[in-house]
């Protein structure tokens, strides 16, 4: 150990620990915990189970991390939760492993910001350059996209999606799935137009911005059913590629879309 693991850390002996990791005080490690360099666990953090964290990750005080999914079937398998790179993982958060029944595995990606009291259930996946505001709750098998942002307090159904650089405002229920680049709010996630302002931060162009808006009127305001839109859709988007995360969110799609 070095002089970056607080002497009152409860560390297993099997657990691998890159040499650059820092472990605050009181903080508790498991025996299958893997962590990659320059990440930092602060103290009374909790990292146990099955869980694989990698480089750079910021993990507060209090987390628990990796603890047996809330599912009366668990019994105990050596599922998994594996976490990519640069998280900052807030205080109290809760993120399980995952269950045999939906594929062993949680997943975390890189880049996110996951803020105080966020939930995130067994066999969850969540993307890439996300943001889960304080209190986000998201129960099993819910998919979180790329470029995501979800406000306070959103609670999640399981199976649902949330589509590419989709917004959620804070206090809204999804129980359905929310497309790509479309804002939602409501008791019940209704769409509320899409991310404008989201999109230019992130370099879309006039002209990506105009397809997409097109798009949205054809899923939403033409009057047309999911399965016409959708083939409208999927047409446009051999020649617009930014229409191509609707076509795949199509093809993943199994709660049916907000409305």
């Amino acid at each position: 150990m070095t002089t970056k693991i607080h002497s009152t850390a409860i560390i297993d002996k099997n657990a691998e620990i890159h040499e650059s990791v820092e472990v605050g005080a009181y903080a508790v490690i498991g025996p299958h915990v893997v962590i990659g360099e320059n990440s930092r666990v602060a103290h009374h953090a909790s990292i146990v189970g099955h869980t694989t964290i990698g480089k750079n990750n910021k993990i507060y005080q209090f987390a628990s991390i990796g603890e047996a999914p809330q599912d009366k079937k668990y019994k105990d398998e050596p599922t998994q939760l594996v976490i990519g790179n640069d998280n900052n993982i807030r205080e109290f958060t809760t993120l399980n492993t995952g269950t045999i029944g939906g594929g062993s595995v949680t997943t975390v990606g890189s880049n996110n910001m996951i803020m105080a009291y966020v939930h995130v259930a067994h066999d969850c996946h969540v993307g890439n350059n996300i943001v889960l505001a304080n209190s986000v709750a998201l129960a099993g098998h819910v998919t979180v996209r790329d470029w995501a942002i979800l406000g306070g307090a959103v609670a999640v159904h399981q199976f649902s999606i949330i589509g590419e650089h989709a917004m959620v405002a804070g206090m809204t229920g999804v129980s359905q799935d929310v497309p790509p680049y479309v804002m939602a709010f409501g008791y019940r996630a209704e769409p509320k137009g899409i991310n404008v302002e989201g999109l230019k931060r992130r370099g879309f162009s006039v002209s990506q911005i105009e397809n997409i808006k097109q798009a949205y009127k054809i899923l939403y305001r033409n009057g047309l059913g999911y399965n016409e839109a959708k083939e409208f859709i999927i047409d446009l988007a051999l020649e617009q590629q930014e229409l191509q995360v609707l076509v795949e969110f199509f093809k993943a799609s199994t709660r049916g879309m907000i409305r």
